[in-house]
């Protein structure tokens, strides 16, 4: 098998992005939602996503688009700039194979090259690869959430990660 390519998504892109959101909300804890979404949902956060001017990235190969990663505002308040939430989702029978990892490089970069200064991380705490990956990544495990969520009839706690990407002493001053 080939190397996946990771590339900026396309709007040919948003059916396969579809279907891997909706198998993680039907079949996982990665998604806190539980309801399946349909294509217009996508495109439409799509749109949003891009003209914020964050990264929708995408891991293809040959059999079409493997796993998806963004990231996106962690709060809305204005002191929160610096920082950002990923998310990174890979397609069903292609875990474990380095695709969210190589998603995840090309997002720190991404993050990095807009001058964010902290990605979040948020996970559901029984999802250990996940944690592990970001640990790898230089993460910090900096909390975690006991009961906060409830999916497929059980309590979901929530561990935060986070990584510094630069060392400014001080943030911007971007009023």
């Amino acid at each position: 098998m080939s190397e996946p390519q990771i590339r900026d998504a396309e709007t040919a892109d948003l059916e396969a992005i579809t279907a891997i959101y909706n198998d993680a909300v039907l079949h996982t804890t990665a998604i806190w939602n539980e309801d399946a979404v349909d294509l217009a949902d996508r495109t439409a956060w799509f749109a949003a996503r891009t003209a914020q001017g964050y990264p929708v990235l995408v891991a293809v190969d040959g059999s079409g688009v493997l796993g998806y990663a963004t990231f996106g505002d962690w709060r809305p308040h204005s002191g929160y700039r610096h920082t950002v939430e990923h998310s990174v989702y890979v397609r069903d029978g292609e875990r474990g194979r380095g695709i969210g990892k190589a998603l995840m490089l090309e997002l720190i970069h991404r993050a990095r090259s807009l001058g964010k200064h902290v990605m979040v991380a948020a996970v559901e705490s029984s999802n250990t690869g996940s944690i592990i990956m970001h640990k790898r990544l230089d993460f910090l495990q900096v909390g975690r959430m006991p009961q906060v969520g409830a999916k497929f009839d059980r309590w979901l706690d929530l561990t935060f990660l986070q990584l510094v990407l630069d060392e400014r002493p001080f943030p911007d001053d971007i009023r």
